[in-house]
Formats: structure tokens, sequence, C-alpha cells
């Protein structure tokens, strides 16, 4: 999907997924961690965001830290809004 207003969109229509300006964000509350997940439309990118117990900070992290079934879920969510989900192992 070359247009990144209409990623966005798609994103946003799948369960979770908020838009606000150039990125969708979807947050994950796992057992003991929660998530932050970023997809930026311009450089069609994923950044995960470890989110600190006090809710309100949050730490960028690599995604080898991130646990699989999450990362496979956010594969899923952008192949589902039409995405290539290869973008979310792509480097920064």
């Amino acid at each position: 999907m070359s247009d990144p207003t209409s990623a966005l969109d798609a994103l946003a229509a799948l369960d979770g997924w908020h838009v606000e300006g150039y990125a969708a964000r979807v947050h994950y509350r796992g057992a003991d961690d929660r998530y932050s997940i970023e997809f930026y439309g311009p450089s069609e990118c994923v950044l995960y965001w470890k989110v600190k117990g006090d809710g309100e900070t949050a730490v960028p992290v690599g995604r080898d830290t991130v646990p699989e079934p999450l990362r496979a879920r956010i594969r899923d969510d952008l192949d589902a809004a039409g995405l290539d989900p290869r973008v979310e192992r792509r480097s920064l």
C-alpha cells in the first residue's frame, strides 16, 4: 500500500488501533508487560515501546525483546490492513 493515509485508515478500522497524525497505535497488555506499538505511515515502519508500571512512561525496545505472539499479531494486523507484513521487521 503506497498511500500512508489509506494504510492508517485501514489500521484504524481494526480492533484496538487508533490514528494520531502520521501514526497508528495499538496497546497490548500481557501477563507481566505492557506495550504500545506504533506504525508510521510515511516511513512504513513499526516501533515497539514498553510501557512502565506508571502507565505514563514508555521506552523504545528492540524487536528481539518483544514476545513473538505479539509480533505475530502485529504482522497479522498489517496484512489485514493491506500492508506488507514484512514491514514489521524493517530496521530503522
